[in-house]
């Protein structure tokens, strides 16, 4: 088990990048959550087996079709038990 939060930056708003985060996640089994920040970024924190989170990194890596991602940050936190994945 492991816990990563990552800040993705670019044209990441207003294109369902949140909505399709969550549809990534939940078959994959990572928990978390993911939001919108207020200086534009899209805030994201994945929990579960090592592939599964490191599947949803690769992905936020390019996001939905419409998000343009320019540069995705990834810290390693202590895992939390987060129970399923909440889109805020």
């Amino acid at each position: 088990m492991i816990r990563r939060r990552v800040a993705v930056t670019g044209a990441v708003q207003g294109v369902s990048f949140r909505a399709t985060c969550g549809q990534q996640a939940e078959p994959r089994g990572v928990t978390g959550w993911v939001s919108n920040r207020s200086d534009g970024a899209v805030e994201a924190v994945f929990e579960g087996d090592d592939e599964a989170v490191e599947a949803m990194i690769d992905w936020a890596r390019h996001g939905p079709d419409q998000a343009t991602v320019e540069n995705v940050e990834v810290a390693i936190e202590e895992p939390q038990g987060e129970s399923g994945f909440e889109v805020r």
